[in-house]
């Protein structure tokens, strides 16, 4: 009862959430702990409250110096003697806080890691009752946010024998707690996993393409809402800050490079709702418990799981309805690579950039794929997920699982993904022969399957929680105890269908759907101005007007130029050049009736400059333009799918107008990627095509080396 009490008195709640009373009974009996407790579960309460009821002080190490005061103000409002020691105090402040560690008047300490062996003096080891390691995963080289100063924690148990250690974080898969634990001499230590399962939460991954206008989309359903949209660099976030504010979004930008007292009041304005969205870098947003953020938007693809598992967990902390959006491009991969590369874990980090990766690019529920990484499994698909809410199609692989599984476990779970495939496809390298993995039954019981498809099924193995990544045993794959029931009681496995990239590009389309207020005749009547506008210059229409500006058209039908200049997307410039076509369109449509306005339209002879014959590149780009999928085009025109996704590659080349990622997914680039050189010595295909047996068309090597040439050139 005196916990319930102290639970109502000093933080105002009736009742503990899950796993926080028994955290909090085996703090009282001097246990150390690993706690992991997602990003809104009440990691804080396990030592805040027990502090209250032990003898001596509890010392947080944090690392969120720019949060500790607004943790120990919040405290303090509490009724709780708290306080805090770090380098952004002045002397003045650093000897007041001495002068209450003296007077033993404290109950809760919060320092940095940097600032920990400058209280040594002041610190006695029988004054010490609990130390709370705070985002313990920063300790670990296996963690995603791997900080050199929590190193020299390493010294704190031997210090404080007498004190109990509870080690604390919202992400941390199983090598990263084994690490913290045995870093931290705790290595006995009971573990607590509370579930990753926020239901309320809506996962949601697109292509990167035209992120700013499918922003602003997005923006339109969360209107007067809080939210925080991460982005990957500093200048990044200033320039999304930017073109939102000139949008009439309530907007800053928050990073470290930025003044200190301009962040705290960013931060500050952001928690009082004074500023609706926050432009950031991962660094913002630990420790506010601000509950009604609604969305959190990945501008850019997170580095790994961990990572955007926490950042996610922003949003929805009321337990409301809220959205978690990620734009994902090559781009962004080259970019993260390069960085873990500089990093001194490369392996480890390229490894965890994959499987974040293949989160992005996931044909199964992405809830389950999450949850798995974190080794808790769902039975069934989440149903709140953009693959859920737009199922690809499915098939029994319960054979093809066990032959899969079977393997891993005849390799004695010692094989990588690669070689996994390699052995399951009956390959002779040196890889295979000199493991000696070509003798076991399995060898070979999957070389009816391509390379490339293997690779998408096992991914979605690992999906469903049937296979873990080992990082911290160079990559190997490992059964799941859900393994198990695969392979010895039939239980069935469902794998998705891999879509052919047209089917993509289709099923993009079709969830792609105008607004209810969007007048769809008038709508496309706009489209086909667009187009004829846009041939007579010899540009993409998006040059023109986007689709966003032709909804927003329809939907408010402009009748003047005054409604037009107000219509998004419509500058000053635009205005003079289109203002009059659009609006006798709209003009006509408000007069007619819209039987009478489609008749019209659908009879009317189109007043376009006609494309010469002689440029086919364009005319296949035109058809592309204009809804028609590489298939289509390449029927209408009777040429080889390969000749119009090679069109397509010549017109990325010279305008950058056409977006060819629909056609080919980054493992594919990343694949050919790697045989470069092999195209650059040649200057040629065929290299390539020879090289990868035919497993890829000359279309696809033309589109992988167009991509993987521009962002060469970008770098």
């Amino acid at each position: 009862m005196k916990q319930l009490e102290l639970l109502k008195k000093h933080f105002g709640y009736d009742s503990f959430r899950p796993l926080q009373e028994q955290i909090i009974n085996d703090v009282l009996d001097h246990k150390d702990l690993m706690v992991v407790m997602p990003t809104g579960g009440g990691k804080s309460m396990c030592f805040q409250l027990p502090s209250l009821m032990l003898d001596g002080i509890t010392l947080v190490i944090s690392p969120l110096i720019a949060l500790m005061k607004d943790q120990v103000d919040s405290l303090k409002a509490n009724g709780i003697h708290a306080g805090y020691f770090n380098s952004s105090q002045d002397s003045s402040q650093q000897q007041e806080l001495i002068a209450a560690l003296n007077s033993k008047s404290l109950k809760l300490l919060y320092v940095a890691p940097e600032s920990i062996q400058l209280l040594q003096n002041y610190l006695q080891p029988k004054d010490v009752a609990l130390i709370a390691v705070d985002e313990a995963h920063c300790i670990s080289t296996w963690g995603h946010d791997f900080r050199p100063a929590y190193t020299q924690l390493t010294y704190l148990k031997k210090s404080f024998s007498q004190a109990s250690m509870i080690a604390l974080t919202a992400t941390a898969d199983r090598a990263t707690r084994e690490d913290i634990k045995k870093q931290l001499d705790i290595s006995d230590a009971q573990e607590y996993v509370a579930s990753f399962d926020r239901p309320n939460l809506t996962l949601e991954v697109r292509p990167g393409n035209n992120r700013l206008a499918q922003l602003r989309q997005f923006l339109k359903k969360y209107k007067d809402e809080s939210g925080i949209i991460y982005c990957l660099s500093r200048k990044s976030c200033e320039k999304l800050a930017d073109q939102l504010s000139g949008l009439g979004y309530s907007v800053a930008a928050y990073h470290a490079g930025l003044e200190h007292r301009f962040r705290e009041s960013v931060q500050e304005q952001f928690i009082k709702d004074e500023i609706k969205i926050v432009c950031a870098t991962i660094a913002f947003g630990m420790g506010i418990d601000k509950s009604n953020v609604r969305f959190v938007i990945h501008y850019n693809m997170p580095k790994n799981i961990e990572g955007y598992y926490q950042e996610i967990g922003r949003a929805g902390r009321d337990g409301a309805d809220s959205n978690a959006l990620l734009f994902h491009s090559y781009a962004d991969v080259i970019q993260l690579r390069n960085f873990a590369m500089d990093s001194g874990n490369s392996e480890v980090q390229i490894a965890k950039l994959e499987r974040m990766k293949q989160f992005a690019e996931a044909l199964t529920c992405r809830r389950r794929m999450l949850l798995s990484y974190f080794n808790e499994y769902l039975d069934t698909d989440c149903g709140n997920c953009d693959v859920c809410l737009n199922k690809p199609d499915f098939f029994d692989a319960t054979v093809l699982a066990q032959k899969a599984l079977s393997a891993v476990y005849r390799m004695k779970e010692q094989a990588s993904l690669n070689l996994l495939i390699d052995v399951l496809r009956g390959a002779q390298n040196a890889t295979v022969i000199e493991s000696g993995f070509q003798t076991i039954k399995t060898y070979g019981a999957g070389k009816d399957i391509s390379w490339n498809n293997w690779q998408q099924y096992i991914i979605q193995l690992i999906n469903q929680g049937l296979l873990e990544i080992a990082f911290h045993e160079y990559n190997h794959l490992k059964l799941t105890p859900q393994a198990q029931a695969v392979l010895f009681e039939n239980q069935p496995v469902q794998l998705a269908v891999i879509p052919k990239p047209e089917e993509l590009a289709a099923r993009k389309s079709a969830v792609e759907q105008l607004p209810s207020d969007v007048n769809k005749e008038l709508y496309e009547a706009l489209r086909k101005l667009r187009m004829q506008l846009a041939s007579q210059k010899n540009l993409a229409p998006y040059m023109v007007f986007s689709d966003v500006t032709l909804k927003d058209i329809a939907a408010r039908i402009p009748l003047d130029k005054e409604e037009f200049e107000d219509i998004t997307g419509v500058g000053a410039h635009k205005l003079e050049i289109y203002a009059s076509d659009f609006l006798s369109l709209t003009q006509e449509y408000k007069m007619m009736r819209t039987s009478d306005f489609v008749y019209r339209v659908a009879t009317s002879s189109p007043k376009k400059k006609k494309t010469p014959k002689t440029d086919t590149v364009f005319e296949s780009v035109q058809m592309y333009w204009d809804g028609k999928t590489v298939e289509e085009i390449a029927i209408i025109r009777e040429l080889k799918e390969d000749t119009i996704l090679g069109h397509l590659s010549k017109r990325y080349i010279s305008h950058k107008d056409v977006d060819i990622s629909p056609y080919i997914n980054i493992s594919d680039v990343e694949n050919i990627e790697s045989k470069y050189d092999l195209f650059k010595e040649h200057n040629a295909l065929k290299p390539l095509y020879e090289h990868f047996k035919g497993s890829y068309s000359y279309g696809i090597l033309r589109l992988a080396i167009t991509l993987i040439e521009a962002n060469v050139k970008a770098i």
